[in-house]
């Protein structure tokens, strides 16, 4: 049987546009965008083309987007920017996470309260795509405060309320982050429509290299650089620019969003049928999230009777079926997933696997990984 690539929410190869895109940038056009000189010059436009081109993508000012090397980045600069400005004028800040947050957003909080820089508070989600709208009001109460909500769960392809959320958090004056690592070219995400005032991306989610990422600053929110030795990025992510990677990046987005509304038809259709076909011939099995308004490609299920949940991965991968358990950022670990945790509660029996699908996958890849699902469910089950 032909390997079967079912887990690009973890990451995507690079399409040919992108590579196509990227590639004057890789040798004949090599200057430092810093540089005054011709090949400074060209380096710097297309630079500043790039950054127009996300831009639009995003429904953003250029001046709004900062490049970053991926979304971890993204998201520690969001957060441990925004914490140094409050520090700076005085305050003593709070953020407030969403429990699904990606271990990005989670541990940059945590380490942040550690470190004496901000309080934290926790924003209950339930499995039904329900956000603890109570939990934002309280935190906005305590003073300046960030809330970081991510746009689409990586682990369950949950989408969740931001439009709601953005509403909120803006009448009260606070700031809202959002992680749309997997929300760009699935959902709409136009910040003319949504107040968000921060938004962390990376690349390799939509077929862009692995390290291109933005960070989406909405004007007049005070941010301070977390990296110190040069003006580039307006001071703010300082370091010499990745000209071509950055070409790349707005290549993908751009396509991503241009074909979001006809992928997510095919996806979707895909995805279903792949659920339908999975609960048929199991009984043991739970969709997870599958209340929820979700993303069109994320089928994230729950299995009954297997304790070891990267066993089943792994079985899974010698039937020739790559897929994975969650974040493929904790992929081997031995702790259990906080999202399912915060769903179903720290005790849930059920093992997780996560089907994600991309642009080229097809009904028969789905075919296969029903086969490859049902042989391994039965045989560890009746181990």
């Amino acid at each position: 049987m032909d390997p079967t690539y079912l887990d690009y929410a973890a990451t995507t190869p690079v399409r040919e546009e992108v590579l196509a895109a990227m590639a004057p940038y890789l040798s004949g056009i090599f200057g430092n965008p810093s540089s005054v000189h011709a090949w400074g010059r060209q380096a710097e436009n297309a630079l500043e083309l790039a950054r127009a081109e996300l831009a639009e993508s995003l429904g953003a000012a250029p001046s709004e987007v900062t490049f970053v090397r991926g979304g971890t980045e993204s998201d520690n600069l969001a957060l441990f920017g925004w914490c140094g400005a409050q520090r700076a004028r005085g305050e003593v800040p709070t953020i407030a996470i969403s429990a699904v947050e990606h271990h990005a957003v989670l541990e940059a909080t945590e380490h942040v309260e550690h470190q004496g820089l901000a309080k934290s508070m926790r924003i209950g989600v339930t499995a039904d795509g329900r956000v603890a709208v109570d939990d934002i009001r309280r935190a906005l109460a305590a003073g300046p405060t960030l809330v970081s909500v991510m746009w689409v769960n990586n682990e369950s392809g949950m989408v969740l309320p931001i439009g709601e959320i953005a509403d909120i958090v803006s009448d009260a004056g606070g700031t809202l982050h959002s992680d749309v690592a997997q929300a760009v070219g699935k959902v709409l995400v136009d910040v003319r429509e949504v107040p968000a005032d921060l938004l962390s991306g990376t690349g390799h989610k939509i077929y862009a290299p692995k390290g291109t990422g933005f960070l989406f600053v909405r004007d007049g929110t005070p941010l301070a650089p977390q990296l110190h030795g040069g003006g580039q990025e307006r001071g703010l992510r300082p370091g010499t620019q990745d000209v071509a990677g950055a070409v790349g990046l707005a290549t993908a987005v751009r396509l991503a969003v241009a074909e979001r509304e006809a992928e997510g038809t095919r996806l979707t259709a895909l995805r279903d049928r792949l659920e339908s076909d999975l609960l048929g011939a199991l009984d043991c099995i739970r969709v997870n999230a599958g209340e929820a308004l979700r993303a069109p490609h994320i089928l994230s299920l729950g299995v009954a009777g297997i304790e070891d949940g990267s066993a089943l991965i792994m079985a899974l991968d010698l039937e020739g079926v790559a897929v994975s358990g969650g974040s493929a950022c904790t992929s081997g670990s031995a702790e259990a997933s906080h999202v399912m945790g915060a769903l179903y509660g720290e005790d849930d029996p059920f093992a997780t696997v996560r089907f994600s699908l991309g642009k080229d996958t097809t009904a028969e890849h789905l075919q296969r990984a029903v086969e490859a699902t049902v042989t391994v469910v039965g045989r560890m089950r009746a181990a």
